[in-house]
C-alpha cells in the first residue's frame, strides 16, 4: 500500500520532488482536496520554485475532475493565497516548501476564509483518499468537470493591507528588504508602491534555486548580507522575508536583529489601541515582555502551544485580535486569523515612521529580558531526557512546572521550556531571565541534563 507518511506532515504536505512526490500525486491531492472540502470552487497559488507551476497545475486538474471550479492566482506569497481564500470565500491550496532547500516542494491547504487544514481538520482524510487512489487508480471524472481560470489578486491584496495600516503620513524611511529570491520580491514592490519609503531591494529576482542564501531568516547566517547593507547605507531598518514571504524578520538601524517577541509586543500594543480590551495570543516561548505589554495596554494575554494550528484555533475560540509566535509568525483577526509577515512589517514601519527616534530605541521598551534563543540538542531518548529534567526541578522551592507543550520550568527571575521536535530526534531549549548571567547559568544547567 502507498505510504505518504514521509510527506504528509502535521499541517501540510512537504517533500523532495520528484523522488518523494510528483505531478501525478499532486493531481490526486487536488481530487482529494475537492472531495474532502466538498467545494464547488477553490483557489490555488504557487511560489517561484521550478517545480511549482507543474505541481499546482496538476492539482488544479485533479480538483476540476471532481467538479470544482478552480481559480489560479499564479505566483504569490502564502499570505496572498490566504487573502484570496478569505476575500473570495474559497478553500485554497498554496504550493510552496517555505524556507526548505530548492529540491523540496509542498502544499499548504486551507478551507474557505483561510481556516487551517491540519491532521484533525481534513488532512488525514485527504491523505487516506490519495493513498487509496494511488493503489486502486483515480476515480472516474464526474459528469460535469469544473473550469480552470486565471485571476490576478496582487493589487487587491496590497490594497487590503494598506487599508489596515496607514503609512501615508509617516516620515520618510530608508528600508532595506532582503527577499532571499523568494516571493517577497513579488509582493513588496506592489505593497510599498507610492509610500514614503526609499526601498533598497536585495535578492528580489524570483529564483527557486536560492543562489544567494537559503530563504530562512531564522538562521543567523542568512541575514548577514542584510545586516551589512543596513550598516553600509545608514538605512533606518532592514526586513527579511522567508521563501513564501509569510514570515518577516527585522533588523534595526545598527544591523542588530530585533527579537520576534519584541515585534509581537509592539504590534500587540498597536492593535490594542484600535481594539481596546482585546485578547492577544502568544505561544509559550515568547518573552515575558509580551503578556506584560498586553496587560499594560489593557488587553488580555492568552498563552498557547507552539504551532500555527494551535494559534489559529485559539484565535477563533477567543475572538483574539492578534497572535504572535517567537518564530516570526504573526496572525491578525483583520486577516482571517491567518499569518502575514507583510502586515507585521507594515506595523513596524508605521510605528517607526510615526516618531523621530531610531528603531533600536523604539523596540527597547518591548525587549526587557535576556534570552538564549532556541538551542537544539540531538538526543536518542526524548521522553527520558524530559523526565530527567522534570525530576531535577520538580522538588525545588520557588519553581513551578507545566506541561502545556513539552516542559516549562518557571522561577521568579527565569524560565525555560524544553520541547521535542515532531520530525527530528531533537530537544529544543529556550531560556529567558532578568539578566544575562542568570540566563547563561540556567541554560548551562538545563543543557547538562539534556545532553546527559
Amino acid at each position: 500500500m502507498t505510504d505518504l507518511s514521509q510527506i504528509v506532515k502535521a499541517y501540510d504536505v512537504r517533500g523532495v520532488v520528484p523522488t518523494q512526490w510528483d505531478e501525478p500525486l499532486a493531481e490526486l491531492f487536488g481530487a482529494a482536496f475537492a472531495e474532502v472540502t466538498a467545494a464547488d470552487a477553490i483557489v490555488i497559488g504557487h511560489d517561484m520554485r521550478p517545480s511549482s507551476p507543474g505541481l499546482s497545475g496538476a492539482f488544479a486538474r485533479g480538483a476540476a475532475a471532481r467538479g470544482a471550479d478552480v481559480t489560479e492566482i499564479g505566483l504569490c506569497s502564502t499570505d496572498e493565497l490566504y487573502f484570496a481564500s478569505g476575500s473570495l470565500g474559497l478553500p485554497g491550496a498554496m504550493f510552496t516548501a517555505s524556507h526548505n532547500p530548492a529540491q523540496y516542494n509542498g502544499i499548504k491547504m486551507c478551507r474557505a476564509g483561510a481556516a487551517p487544514v491540519g491532521q484533525d481538520t481534513g488532512l488525514a482524510d485527504i491523505r487516506a483518499l490519495v493513498e487509496r487512489w494511488s493503489d486502486e487508480g483515480a476515480p472516474e471524472p464526474v459528469d460535469g468537470p469544473g473550469t480552470i481560470t486565471q485571476r490576478d489578486v496582487l493589487g487587491d491584496y496590497a490594497a487590503h493591507l494598506r487599508g489596515l495600516v496607514d503609512l501615508s503620513g509617516i516620515r520618510p524611511l530608508k528600508v532595506v528588504v532582503d527577499a532571499g529570491n523568494g516571493m517577497g520580491g513579488h509582493t513588496v514592490p506592489t505593497v510599498f508602491e507610492g509610500l514614503p519609503l526609499e526601498l533598497d531591494a536585495m535578492y528580489f529576482e524570483l529564483d527557486g534555486s536560492f543562489p544567494n542564501h537559503e530563504a530562512n531568516p531564522l538562521d543567523p547566517k542568512n541575514i548577514v548580507d542584510l545586516q551589512a547593507r543596513v550598516r553600509e547605507t545608514g538605512a533606518d531598518l532592514g526586513l527579511a522575508f522567508d521563501g513564501d514571504a509569510d514570515r518577516c524578520f527585522v533588523v534595526d538601524e545598527n544591523g542588530d536583529p530585533v527579537s520576534p517577541s519584541a515585534i509581537t509586543a509592539l504590534v500587540a500594543a498597536r492593535e490594542l489601541a484600535k481594539h481596546p480590551g482585546g485578547t492577544v495570543i502568544h505561544n509559550l516561548i515568547t518573552s515575558w515582555s509580551v503578556p506584560e505589554v498586553v496587560k499594560e495596554n489593557g488587553g488580555n494575554p492568552v498563552r498557547t502551544r507552539v504551532g500555527h494550528s494551535f494559534i489559529k484555533e485559539e484565535m477563533a475560540t477567543t475572538g483574539a485580535i492578534f497572535g504572535g509566535e517567537h518564530s516570526a509568525h504573526y496572525y491578525f483577526r483583520d486577516f482571517w486569523n491567518a499569518d502575514t509577515g507583510m502586515l507585521a512589517a507594515m506595523h513596524v514601519l508605521a510605528a517607526l515612521g510615526g516618531q523621530q527616534g531610531p528603531l533600536s530605541q523604539l523596540v527597547a521598551q518591548y525587549d526587557r529580558y535576556a534570552a538564549s534563543g532556541e538551542i537544539n540538542s540531538t538526543v536518542d531518548d526524548q521522553p527520558g531526557r524530559l523526565a530527567a529534567i522534570k525530576a531535577a526541578y520538580e522538588s525545588r522551592d520557588g519553581v513551578t512546572l507545566d506541561e502545556l507543550d513539552g516542559l516549562t520550568v518557571t522561577a521568579d527571575n527565569w524560565w525555560f521550556n524544553v520541547r521535542a521536535s515532531n520530525t527530528e530526534p531533537l530537544l529544543r531549549l529556550n531560556v529567558e531571565a532578568r539578566d544575562t548571567a542568570t540566563a547563561d547559568r540556567v541554560r548551562d544547567e538545563a543543557l547538562a541534563i539534556i545532553r546527559g
